[in-house]
């Protein structure tokens, strides 16, 4: 039997005992070109374990997905990559040679397609059911991403955004207190320290947060310390 007084494990596939439709993202993952933080889970009753390959879309490469610790997908949110893209500077957009045949000798017609890079998720982000996130959108720290959210641009730091395309709604705290969140960082600090403070990260002041900021250890100067 798990030991109560514990902190959760970031290994276990599925954190929530009875509750397969619930995996955690990190140990599921396999593509080179996906990485994903501690703790952040994926919700979905068909499959969850499907993830890199029905919510990850056009994935081609060479572009990653990155996507920190701590967020919280729901059911049906999709990453689309570049490779979804077409050409559209000519009469025709369709992708003559990926149907192969004698096609497939005009592949260089494909290699110049927009690329926007990598797509980049902060911490402790939330996802609304049914949103998606185009190719090389960046998305900040603490951002919601309301549910049927269509997200071509970059969010920021704690940022509300809902619509398609999706609009800044409004930012959760002022820039200041942003700043001090930010500096905080309670996702990076060591588990058995956030499991200390579960309550004041879920429910506290900036104030609380910034009074729990663990201390970090230092040494005196040694010889031959440089």
């Amino acid at each position: 039997m798990p030991d109560p007084s514990a902190p959760a494990d970031p290994t276990v596939l599925h954190p929530m005992p009875g509750q397969p439709r619930v995996v955690l993202l990190k140990p599921l993952i396999t593509s080179a070109l996906i990485e994903v933080g501690e703790f952040t889970y994926y919700d979905d009753p068909d499959d969850a374990t499907a993830f890199e390959t029905r919510n990850v879309l056009y994935h081609y490469g060479p572009e990653k997905l990155i996507i920190g610790k701590f967020c919280a997908l729901a059911t049906g949110v999709e990453f689309v990559m570049n490779g979804a893209n077409h050409r559209m500077d000519g009469p025709s957009t369709f992708p003559f040679p990926t149907m192969g045949g004698s096609w497939s000798q005009h592949f260089d017609l494909l290699t110049d397609l927009p690329n926007r890079g990598d797509t980049v998720v902060g911490n402790d982000v939330w996802f609304g059911r049914g949103s998606t996130v185009l190719p090389g959108v960046r998305i900040g720290h603490g951002a919601i991403i309301a549910a049927g959210a269509v997200v071509t641009g970059d969010v920021p730091d704690y940022g509300i955004v809902g619509g398609n395309p999706a609009r800044l709604i409004r930012t959760r705290f002022d820039e200041e207190s942003i700043a001090r969140l930010l500096t905080v960082a309670w996702w990076d600090w060591p588990i058995e320290h956030i499991t200390e403070h579960v309550r004041r990260i879920m429910s506290g002041s900036i104030a609380d947060l910034e009074a729990a900021v663990p201390v970090r250890e230092c040494h005196s100067p040694q010889p031959g310390d440089e």
